[in-house]
């Protein structure tokens, strides 16, 4: 079903049609993957001219995969699954209607310096229920990557996105950074369908704990 739902407007459409009909929806653990940026918002662009909006999108779809293959798959949706771009209220809004146990919204870093490096993690400065779990969870993501590609942490910071900011409320979220695009070694990394695929891995092994 997942391969099929194209946009948010269309997952709106499906959950209202499920309840229409009576129909339940999963009760495995349910998780909103924000794909950033899309469309004719490319995000950052790295050194060697990849974008950051094509990069997250790669990731997404190998944790889609290797989540299909997974003897316990996850329930897993994506904010886009092409080169759309989705407005930030409608990615927070899917996962309130889906009633998601965990909101990840996926990015790139840049910087002026270009031996900045590194994985970021984002909780939002908002205090809920769901803060603590956030952290916990960030920090585990961070830990992962560092012990399986080799990244530096750079720590679990708090910021106002709107993505968490808005998510938080009704479930724990947290926005990666997935590297920097304007480190040479780093958007290689990133490019590269071996990278792609150790990044998915590392954070699907985290989801499913």
């Amino acid at each position: 079903m997942k391969k099929v739902l194209k946009n948010v407007s269309f997952v709106f459409l499906l959950l209202k049609m499920c309840v229409v009909f009576g129909q339940e929806l999963s009760t495995q653990k349910r998780i909103v993957i924000d794909v950033g940026h899309g469309g004719k918002d490319s995000g950052a662009i790295g050194i060697n001219k990849i974008q950051e909006k094509d990069i997250v999108l790669n990731i997404a779809n190998a944790i889609l995969k290797l989540n299909d293959e997974s003897d316990t798959p996850l329930d897993i949706y994506l904010t886009r699954y092409n080169d759309t771009l989705i407005s930030l209220s409608d990615r927070t809004k899917l996962a309130k209607i889906l009633d998601a146990d965990l909101f990840v919204s996926l990015h790139c870093n840049h910087s002026d310096n270009s031996n900045a490096r590194g994985i970021e993690v984002y909780a939002s400065r908002k205090r809920t229920n769901y803060s603590k779990e956030s952290i916990y969870i960030g920090y585990q993501i961070e830990k992962m990557l560092c012990k399986v590609i080799g990244y530096e942490g750079r720590g679990v910071k708090f910021a106002n996105f709107q993505v968490i900011w808005e998510t938080i409320n009704y479930c724990p979220s947290i926005l990666l950074e997935l590297g920097f695009l304007s480190n040479r070694d780093e958007a290689k990394y990133l490019k590269g369908q071996e990278g792609v695929f150790a990044l998915a891995l590392s954070i699907l092994n985290i989801l499913q704990f």
